[in-house]
């Protein structure tokens, strides 16, 4: 994908595994809130294990952008929400196992005090970007 990542520009904190901003052309697509649920509907991590959690939240994710056509190359933004920031280290380095570190994708994280489910700890929803798409306009 031909998308500059902007990781950290000029009088800008640093950052820890996201880029400030990530600009990208083509098809857009938006990949809903994933929550830890496998394919059969079956909570991941019932008992409150976050790495589970965030590793069936990061498939899902993957299995939805595949059906669109895209990869993780693809991901221009995440959006984390979490229901305990005890957490943070845990989806970082889950994620570093799905993104390229060297390219990272924006991202926002917020706190949040639940989700749908009360056992859900974390849902994540993506935006990539098809940049070389037959449709993409370059």
């Amino acid at each position: 994908m031909s998308a500059q990542h902007i990781i950290r520009p000029d009088g800008l904190p640093p950052v820890n595994g996201y880029s400030h901003a990530v600009v990208a052309t083509g098809p857009l697509v938006a990949v809903s809130g994933q929550v830890p649920v496998d394919a059969n509907g079956v909570l991941v991590g019932a008992d409150g294990d976050a790495e589970a959690q965030l590793r069936q939240v990061f498939r899902n994710l993957a299995a939805a952008l595949a059906a669109s056509g895209a990869d993780w190359e693809h991901v221009v933004k995440l959006t984390v929400f979490l229901t305990d920031l005890a957490d943070l280290p845990t989806f970082r380095s889950v994620r570093d196992e799905f993104v390229d570190t060297s390219r990272p994708p924006a991202c926002s994280l917020v706190q949040v005090s639940a989700l749908v489910h009360p056992a859900f700890r974390v849902e994540v929803d993506a935006l990539a970007v098809l940049s070389g798409h037959p449709t993409a306009r370059e």
